[in-house]
């Protein structure tokens, strides 16, 4: 089937998309409608942690899919309480709300922030979010965000929302105020071109959102569900947040996302949360065989290898091109161009049968499955160069 003859304009026009139509994927690899194979390190934005169409996915929605559906949310089902029981024996919290998307947990996280303010802080609803962070689309989340540009696209926003500077602890602290309830932001901006927060920075802020009483809460849509070497990257500051959000890695490729809070937070009375789809077994029994898969100790042992040599692979391309460098955690990574070339970069290299990302003009990001292999970074790598080399000339 030609492009020409897919109904492309049925679909709103909310971002240029090339003229390819993705028909199968297997792990690091996409197939599209002539037959044509792509080496995958977007992996749909960091959402397919184990890689295109994984068995245990593709087991678990069959297996499912036969038993059980969609009972309503308005009852129990026994995926989502095991899913539940997992987070909660993996973490450390104690309850958990599903979702369908990261945006809507962080909405849901900003809901029970609010909700625990006025019922603790006298009214307190405004939380601290960081320049250049990204918290999803929707209207709360996108006021939550530090993106340029987003203050005015859909204004008027959403109140409550100042912004510090990441790895700045006195930023946050002039910013706190008697309407202050919380702290939010994401231990790695990935959409800022992968930025991690400083080890110092965030025992600093956990130490003073402590002082100060005020919730602490980790977006880690990203960085969760073993993106950055362990489960949740929270884990490697030694600190506990009170809350926390997981989208992306969680569904391995499906619609699914988890906000989690500790006991003393959650405080939602009845018909304060909720949605249609909120714990949905199918989607759930593909986040436990997910969870199963990635927080096992040699998984996660393999991504911090893995991610170490991806590190160094991009430090030496960075060395012998005359870049900016290579930043991330575990298998988050992203590289300095130096220059803005990145879209540029990306079109080159797609060409070049290999889709990578480029978050800002002179960055490009690097989302592979946790499961990538050395070979598969190492044909990355080339055509990265091979792109680069091209975009000079």
């Amino acid at each position: 089937m030609a492009f020409q003859d897919y109904p492309v304009d049925t679909l709103m026009n909310i971002t240029a998309r090339p003229e390819i139509v993705f028909v199968r994927g297997e792990g690091s690899w996409l197939e599209d409608h002539t037959g044509r194979r792509y080496l995958d390190f977007v992996q749909g934005w960091a959402v397919n942690c184990l890689g295109h169409s994984p068995a245990v996915v593709v087991e678990a929605l069959e297996r499912q899919a036969r038993k059980l559906i969609n009972p309503s949310p308005a009852f129990y089902n026994e995926e989502s309480i095991a899913l539940a029981a997992r987070l909660v024996r993996l973490s450390c919290f104690q309850r958990v709300f599903f979702a369908n998307s990261g945006a809507e947990a962080n909405e849901g996280a900003i809901k029970l922030a609010r909700r625990w303010g006025r019922k603790f802080r006298s009214g307190a609803y405004e939380i601290i979010t960081f320049d250049r962070s990204f918290h999803g689309r929707t209207i709360a989340t996108m006021s939550a965000s530090g993106k340029p540009g987003w203050d005015t696209l859909f204004a008027p926003q959403v109140p409550g929302f100042p912004k510090a500077i990441l790895n700045d602890i006195e930023s946050v602290e002039r910013l706190i105020g008697p309407k202050t309830v919380a702290v939010m932001l994401e231990p790695v901006q990935g959409e800022a071109g992968v930025y991690p927060a400083d080890l110092e920075f965030m025992q600093a802020l956990r130490e003073l959102t402590r002082e100060r009483h005020l919730l602490l809460i980790c977006d880690e849509v990203q960085t969760g569900v073993g993106r950055t070497g362990t489960l949740f990257a929270y884990q490697q500051y030694g600190i506990e947040p009170d809350i926390m959000t997981l989208g992306k890695g969680i569904g391995g490729g499906v619609p699914l996302a988890a906000l989690l809070a500790r006991e003393a937070v959650s405080v939602f009375e009845h018909g304060d949360q909720g949605g249609t789809y909120n714990g949905n077994p199918l989607m759930c029994a593909v986040g436990s065989a997910v969870i199963d898969e990635v927080s096992k100790p040699e998984f996660l042992a393999n991504v911090r290898a893995t991610g170490d040599y991806l590190s160094g692979r991009l430090t030496d391309l960075s060395n012998r091109l005359g870049l900016k460098g290579d930043r991330g955690r575990g298998l988050l990574r992203a590289l300095d161009l130096g220059a803005d070339l990145g879209a540029r970069i990306v079109e080159l290299a797609r060409n070049d049968s290999l889709l990578i990302n480029s978050p800002r003009p002179a960055t490009l990001r690097f989302m592979s499955s946790l499961n990538v292999t050395r070979g598969e970074i190492d044909l990355m790598v080339e055509g990265v160069e091979r792109a680069i080399g091209k975009a000079r000339g």
